[in-house]
């Protein structure tokens, strides 16, 4: 530990260049010398200021639910770690590697009813989605905080609970992607992962602390994540007992944690972020598996190893959790607050 703070002293000067260099890029979107462009759509966009998972999925999800039924809603990713460039619509021919693990993700949860979209360049995206669907008029725009050439309605700012921005320090000698005050660009800013149990005291702390980056007025809110009962690859509810634990996200402590709390892990796989995975670590993964033990995935490789795993039969000794984010007692205040700002203007189910 005190050799990691040594490491992470020395390389500080690094972090104030790297801050340096995001600070004089925001300032000329500041005073319109790199512009940001309107599109179409209201926008709505979800992004952080750490490096890695803050659960900009599930929020991400959560928005979809809370108006795809409404309103014509398309989510637009850059589609990181895909296998294609440019602009790339999700149809029935996608998969991870021709969109990103996570729009996969998005596209398996809500098929046609939503529009699933990729591009490197946001505007870009919108506009070809405006094109081909000129009905969508609500664009979700997934991890997109720092991308600033569109035009957003709503920036939503997520902070990592377990690691928040206020006590971090910009790449590389900590995890954030431009300096704290970026913060000052949210609309408002949602504590996620959050325990189940949260002191009134300890909120109002965070809330002092994250204010001390925002502007005045802008709302905090609080939620966890909510883990849903397993299912197999086949998309059947599955009892489970003995599990080997599988994971190749950004921030893999907090599954571990939960299923430590509810099964027997024998075993444990991690991963590094967007692994693409191979059917030569399905077999890895299957050797040796006792047949009283399940081997157990998030949602996000799960879509991943899904094909793999079924072409070799494997299908009925995997499982994965679904996750979803839960405002808990927030959350009126939230639908409230998020409604305001796009407008709650319905005739005939438009906007």
């Amino acid at each position: 530990m005190k050799e990691l703070r040594l490491i992470k002293k020395a390389l500080l000067p690094l972090s104030w260049i790297y801050g340096f260099i995001t600070d004089v890029r925001n300032i000329l979107f500041d005073n319109g010398i790199l512009s940001s462009q309107k599109v179409p759509q209201k926008v709505i966009a979800v992004g952080n200021l750490t490096i890695g998972g803050t659960g900009k999925t599930p929020v991400i999800e959560y928005l979809t639910n809370l108006y795809s039924k409404q309103i014509p809603t398309a989510i637009l990713s850059r589609g990181y770690g895909r296998q294609t460039q440019g602009f790339v619509e999700a149809d029935a021919t996608a998969s991870a590697s021709s969109i990103g693990d996570e729009p996969f993700q998005f596209y398996t949860k809500f098929g046609t009813d939503v529009n699933v979209s990729v591009c490197e360049k946001r505007v870009e995206g919108a506009l070809q989605i405006n094109r081909r669907h000129p009905d969508v008029e609500l664009l979700l725009l997934d991890d997109a905080f720092q991308h600033r050439a569109i035009r957003r309605d709503v920036n939503i700012l997520l902070n990592d609970y377990n690691r928040p921005f206020y006590e971090d320090h910009p790449f590389p000698a900590g995890r954030l992607r431009e300096r704290r005050h970026g913060a000052w660009r949210a609309d408002a800013v949602i504590v996620t992962k959050c325990p189940a149990f949260r002191d009134v005291s300890e909120k109002q702390n965070i809330c002092n602390h994250i204010s001390r980056y925002t502007r005045e007025g802008v709302p905090v809110f609080f939620a966890t994540t909510r883990y849903e009962a397993p299912l197999s690859y086949e998309s059947t509810p599955v009892q489970l007992k003995n599990v080997k634990m599988v994971a190749g996200i950004a921030n893999p402590t907090p599954f571990a944690a939960y299923l430590t709390t509810r099964f027997i892990v024998r075993d444990r796989r991690v991963f590094v972020d967007h692994h693409n995975y191979t059917a030569n670590d399905v077999e890895d993964l299957i050797k040796n598996l006792k047949s009283d033990t399940f081997v157990v995935t998030t949602e996000k490789d799960m879509v991943k190893l899904k094909p793999l795993v079924a072409s070799k039969g494997y299908a009925a000794r995997f499982a994965y959790i679904p996750v979803s984010v839960d405002f808990g007692d927030d959350e009126p205040a939230f639908v409230q607050w998020i409604t305001s700002q796009i407008g709650n203007r319905f005739e005939n189910g438009r906007m």
